[in-house]
């Protein structure tokens, strides 16, 4: 059963672009997935120059640099930052991920191939810092639902303390195995085995491994596009 901690005193930050960076915060360096070249590529369509994106999204240039060339890998917070300024879909993202290595199915079809069913050996992988992951677990795009498997390594958070994550839609996860410590405002939650949460993704909210071990749990976001940040006037 989730347990409820004792609220923090220091405010959280509120942005409801994403959380703040300071021009110096980098990220961990780690080899391109295909993920930058996307983010690059629907940045230019928009004809944002890459200045004007850091500064929307509160991150130093450089650092929208490095994760367009694939150096360095975004947070979860700076990956939702940058997807709802330029207005892309969980899965516009997932276009150019790294599928598994995929494995003939029963009936002799390739694993996740077209149909109702996505096989685990098949799924699309985002790889983020800190060591966290989602794997997508619907074969074809969903517009509505972004429904996920997400591991938490060791030590992995989806942003810093003082920078909490907001934007459209209404989260619901249900935890399959490890810790997962959740804050939403001002509360924090302890997630194990089990258990399950939902919440307004508005709200602002961030997520971390608790323990020695990932947590894993199942990822439901529905209609996080409905809140077009990069629809908003500037």
């Amino acid at each position: 059963m989730a347990t409820s901690k004792r609220p923090r005193a220091t405010p959280a930050n509120l942005n409801s672009r994403g959380p703040a960076a300071g021009p110096n915060r980098r990220e961990p360096a780690v080899a391109s997935n295909g993920l930058g070249g996307r983010l690059r590529l629907a940045r230019m369509r928009s004809g944002l120059a890459l200045r004007e994106l850091a500064r929307r999204i509160r991150v130093s240039p450089s650092l929208v640099s490095q994760i367009e060339l694939g150096r360095v890998k975004p947070s979860v917070g700076t990956l939702y930052a940058l997807s709802n300024e330029l207005g892309l879909l969980l899965d516009d993202l997932f276009k150019h991920s790294e599928p598994r290595p995929k494995k003939t199915g029963s009936a002799g079809a390739p694993a996740g191939g077209p149909g109702p069913v996505q096989r685990k050996s098949g799924r699309k992988t985002i790889r983020l810092a800190s060591g966290v992951r989602w794997e997508r677990l619907t074969p074809m795009p969903d517009t509505q639902v972004e429904f996920l498997n997400v591991i938490y390594d060791v030590g992995a958070s989806s942003c810093d303390e003082d920078s909490l994550i907001r934007h459209g839609g209404k989260e619901y996860a249900y935890m399959i195995s490890g810790r997962l410590g959740v804050r939403i405002g001002f509360d924090e939650f302890e997630l194990g085995p089990g258990d399950s949460i939902s919440f307004d993704a508005g709200s602002p909210h961030r997520l971390w491994t608790i323990g020695r071990k990932p947590a894993v749990a199942v990822w439901v976001v529905v209609n996080r596009h409905g809140d077009r940040r990069s629809q908003q006037a500037k």
